[in-house]
């Protein structure tokens, strides 16, 4: 059985922003402006991406 993913991009720059969002951007494998990764869908990824949602957004989801 497939897992689901998403794929997330990041929109927004790390400057200026906080450590804890840099830390996040960081976990999330985001580390240039419009770059993309393919993530798996768990709660841990969507309350990252949710706590975050001026930096990044969620492209696309793959079932």
């Amino acid at each position: 059985m497939a897992k689901k993913t998403i794929i997330v991009e990041q929109t927004g720059s790390r400057i200026r922003q906080n450590k804890k969002q840099h830390a996040t951007l960081t976990g999330l494998g985001l580390t240039k402006m419009h770059q993309r990764r393919e993530l798996e869908d768990t709660p841990s990824v969507r309350g990252m991406v949710a706590s975050i949602p001026h930096l990044v957004q969620i492209v696309e989801d793959k079932s």
